[in-house]
């Protein structure tokens, strides 16, 4: 398998690169300006398919999403209520209106499994797709042993498409309230120089949660005042009166800077940035691309489809991401594990968490139906864990919700094939266990490499040049037809 070079940039590329400086992307976006960059590959081409990868950070309650257990007692049912939805038989929360409406499009696997019950493991898994803990698994921070995050497979294996990467994850790393970074995110195993591409467009927040700024809230205290937060979405241009040919004066400038450079150990930050510049200079000069990346300039009543807010707004991102070019986005619903319901968990879902997502959610499915584009876009739809079977009340908390539980979670599957209003596997009449058909992470994670055309033949290299296996589990062909 051909790996990465390294970057080499062309005049036209190192001219281009001196206009960087004057993006007008903020301090927020240096993350992205690091790492954001085109591998130029000369792989073959897969078939043309491609994955949103929606990740609930924190663990989508079953019970309260798509799995509900409405004889069981009450300690055990919640708070809600089932509702149909256009397939027969099939009902989910009552929450969820508009997906209920658009059962056609989604299937859901009710019996996925896995034994760990904190965050750090959780996320490792669920964003890995390796069961297995790695060798020296620290919980507490991502390390060179973990192994690499489904996105930075991808786009080490994928072709890119012009200048824009073959993954991208947005709109924020995944965060404790501590915090600390969530391992399972990075490239791991793959190496320094393999980090998947951030575009960081939520700064990190400690105390609040959720879709900002409308739905922003607090797991004790309910609804809090969103309007400060924004949404920063990079932006591609020159200031006001700035030409090319003014540019074209930095030249001389540049090859000195890069003389410099050449002198300066080639860490795996530098050269990451090296291969930024050269995408985003490319991105400079191409208006159809540089609009991927304006959510705000959006049509007005697309956005208040989507819903204006951190949730709608990521959403219609990755939309534009993948119509663009970019194959697999994995988009972070949720800072700092919103979806975390130990307490006030019925309030909490059912104003502040279930409605923006169930709209920004059948958004995306319109919207990409409309364009075309949902037969080749698989999304996916899932959460570290999900929660325990029995309500319960943690120390001082005013309000009960439900602890962490890895044995068994919902995940939804539309478009890419997907044969809308099945169900595959079941759990048990509590919504304790896996009743029926059980699956693994490690097939979630075959689902989406088979959806992006990986073939189970493929192999990636770590830096040594070690070959490793990418799938350790089977597709799940039943949602397909």
């Amino acid at each position: 398998m051909p790996h990465l070079p390294h970057f080499n940039p062309t005049r036209r590329s190192v001219l281009q690169a001196g206009s960087i400086g004057l993006m007008g992307l903020g301090m927020n976006h240096l993350g992205f300006l690091r790492s954001l960059a085109a591998a130029e590959t000369t792989r073959s081409q897969p078939k043309a398919r491609n994955v949103i990868y929606i990740f609930l950070s924190g663990g989508l309650a079953q019970h309260e999403s798509f799995d509900m257990k409405p004889d069981a007692p009450q300690e055990i049912r919640g708070e809600f209520n089932p509702i149909r939805t256009k397939t027969p038989g099939l009902h989910i929360c009552e929450h969820l209106p508009e997906l209920a409406k658009r059962s056609e499009r989604w299937s859901l696997c009710r019996s996925l499994t896995h034994p760990w019950n904190e965050h750090s493991q959780g996320h490792h898994t669920m964003l890995t797709g390796r069961t297995e803990m790695p060798p020296n698994f620290d919980p507490n921070k991502p390390k060179e042993s973990d192994w690499p995050s489904i996105a930075a497979l991808a786009n080490d294996l994928l072709p890119t498409r012009g200048n824009l990467p073959p993954a991208i994850i947005l709109p924020d790393k995944i965060r404790h309230r501590t915090g600390r970074v969530l391992p399972g995110q990075f490239a791991g195993q793959l190496g320094a120089r393999k980090e998947p591409f951030f575009i960081e467009a939520s700064r990190y927040n400690p105390v609040n949660y959720g879709a900002y700024p409308d739905y922003l809230f607090h797991h004790a205290r309910g609804r809090e005042d969103g309007s400060k937060f924004t949404f920063d979405s990079p932006t591609f241009s020159l200031p006001e009166g700035l030409d090319f040919r003014r540019l074209r004066d930095r030249v001389g400038l540049l090859r000195n800077l890069n003389r410099q450079s050449a002198k300066i150990e080639n860490t795996a930050e530098t050269h990451q940035l090296g291969r930024y510049q050269k995408m985003a200079a490319d991105l400079l000069l191409d208006p159809t691309v540089k609009d991927a990346f304006d959510v705000h300039s959006a049509d007005p009543k697309l956005q208040d489809r989507y819903g204006r807010n951190a949730f709608g707004w990521s959403l219609l991102l990755a939309r534009q991401l993948v119509e663009s070019g970019v194959r697999l986005v994995q988009v972070n619903l949720g800072n700092n594990e919103a979806w975390d319901t130990h307490q006030a968990a019925f309030p909490n879902l059912k104003n502040y968490l279930l409605p923006p997502m169930d709209r920004a959610v059948s958004a995306l499915l319109d919207d990409l139906s409309e364009r075309g584009l949902l037969d080749d876009t698989l999304v996916v739809m899932a959460s570290e864990f999900g929660r325990t079977p029995r309500i319960f009340r943690i120390p001082k908390a005013p309000l009960p919700g439900r602890d962490h539980w890895g044995a068994v979670q919902s995940i939804f599957f539309a478009g890419g094939g997907v044969q809308g209003g099945r169900v595959i596997g079941s759990s048990d009449k509590k919504g304790e266990f896996p009743d029926s058909d059980p699956q693994k992470p490690e097939d979630f994670a075959a689902t989406i490499y088979d959806a992006l055309g990986l073939p189970p033949s493929i192999m990636w290299h770590d830096p040594e040049e070690r070959p490793h296996f990418l799938y350790h589990g089977k597709p799940m062909t039943k949602l397909f037809g």
